[in-house]
């Protein structure tokens, strides 16, 4: 609860933070507009491969031309401004550089991001949940053997959810589930960028902003991204997926004490204990919930003594029938709003907000259509194919192609829909370096789980 009051110390000491951001789409944008008016950080540098594009980002959330218009880092270092690049690697290189936000989605090119950063002694803050999820323990293991921070972002759903996993387990109670809120039906496993805008009925006017990527919203919509963020979570606190993967219960927030729970009492809908879920907010008629969670995230639990539940009753809590499960949410995330946590945590407190301590969760590539051999997959939020949640056991069992490597690789077997897409079915790049770190990490994996039977 200091965590201001330590970054203002630190900046009378030494000057505010030095970042870097790779990426200026949506929550990169979010993050400018809250670092126009802080004091405790400075962007150095915004790397991007569309430099217009960087810099109307900038415009867009208040920064005056003058303050980006450093033309190296050098400069902006020494005027205390921003430059704007092309360059990842020279923002990465640069010896003042403290943190770097990798923000550009990309799950490959997030991965060489995050490599170079830390071997260049940069505390990375992960935006890019695409290569968190796929590799993201080997990158965490990287980091801590380099001595830097490796961090899921705050403000994201992830970190969230991970903080509350924290706070319930560090003050006693069982974790029975946890998760998020999102708009969820099952026909919108098909959607594509194409047909996105129906279901999300943004106005003209809000498409105009350039801010709405058609495939990066269509995965939020197609539960790819559900996917992916519930498998960062599983591998950041030990949850473990069930072996369905995600079922989307419609639920409220009054009704999550029962509805996340174990599907042997009344009610609930789990497979298992101790998991990841969504809650829809929609039923499956398509009519809303009321005191939908759709933009939120909850913590499920259970009391460990008659005393505890009776605490719950006596406080006010919304329990089960039982009386012993309860639940605590947040009704809100704000993205990149509140990334800031995340940097000042890795620089002040050396201490990332949410990190892998394990493979337990993983994203399978699935059909989205009949796929033929000779196609080529569009990756996450595309035409080709959807992201499901699986256990890391389960997904290896199945050769499963992980989500992330699915962007241009070429079928050469064909998939009926909804069919899992494996490693034998299409060609990738083995020489690229994220496909050979998520062979380092299912190698790792396999020889764990062969010689400790444990899939955790």
């Amino acid at each position: 609860m200091n965590l201001f009051s330590l970054l203002q110390k630190r900046t009378a000491a030494v000057g505010p933070i030095r970042v870097g951001v790779i990426g200026a789409g949506k929550f990169a944008s979010m993050f400018f507009t809250q670092a126009l008016n802080s004091a405790d950080m400075h962007v150095v540098g915004v790397a991007d491969i569309d430099l217009p594009k960087a810099k109307a980002a900038l415009a867009r959330t208040g920064w005056p031309a003058e303050r980006y218009a450093a033309e190296t880092l050098d400069a902006a270092l020494l005027s205390g401004g921003t430059c704007v690049l092309e360059s990842a690697d020279q923002l990465i290189e640069n010896s003042q550089i403290e943190v770097i936000l990798e923000i550009t989605g990309n799950p490959l090119i997030g991965t060489y991001h995050a490599v170079k950063s830390i071997e260049n002694g940069k505390h990375i803050i992960m935006v890019n949940v695409e290569a968190d999820c796929m590799v993201g323990p080997i990158l965490q293991r990287k980091a801590e053997a380099a001595g830097v921070i490796y961090a899921m972002a705050y403000g994201d759903q992830p970190a969230l959810i991970c903080e509350m996993v924290d706070w319930c387990r560090t003050v006693g109670f069982d974790v029975v589930s946890a998760g998020k809120g999102t708009k969820y039906l099952p026909e919108y496993n098909y959607s594509t960028p194409d047909t996105v805008w129906n279901y999300y009925g943004f106005t003209e006017q809000q498409l105009a902003t350039g801010d709405f990527n058609p495939k990066m919203f269509n995965s939020f919509l197609d539960g790819t991204k559900s996917a992916i963020e519930m498998a960062a979570v599983a591998n950041g606190t030990g949850l473990i997926p069930q072996e369905e993967g995600l079922l989307f219960p419609a639920a409220s927030t009054d009704d999550l004490p029962t509805i996340f729970r174990e599907n042997t009492l009344k009610g609930g809908s789990l497979t298992r204990r101790g998991t990841v879920e969504i809650a829809s907010s929609l039923y499956r008629d398509g009519t809303e919930v009321p005191q939908n969670l759709r933009w939120g995230v909850f913590v499920t639990f259970e009391a460990k003594t008659d005393y505890a539940a009776q605490c719950f009753a006596e406080y006010g809590m919304r329990t089960d029938e039982t009386g012993r499960y309860g639940s605590l949410y947040r009704p809100y995330h704000m993205i990149g709003l509140e990334l800031g946590v995340s940097i000042a945590s890795a620089m002040i407190r050396n201490e990332a907000t949410g990190a892998p301590t394990g493979f337990r969760g993983d994203v399978v590539t699935t059909a989205k259509k009949d796929l033929r051999v000779g196609d080529t997959l569009d990756g996450e939020g595309g035409f080709t194919v959807f992201g499901k949640l699986a256990p890391a056991h389960l997904s290896l069992e199945r050769r499963a192609l992980p989500l992330g490597l699915a962007h241009k690789a070429r079928v050469i077997r064909n998939v009926p829909k909804d069919h899992t897409v494996s490693w034998d079915d299409v060609e990738v790049d083995e020489t690229s370096l994220a496909v050979q770190i998520r062979r380092e990490l299912e190698t790792e994996f396999r020889k764990e789980h062969d010689t400790t039977a444990v899939h955790a």
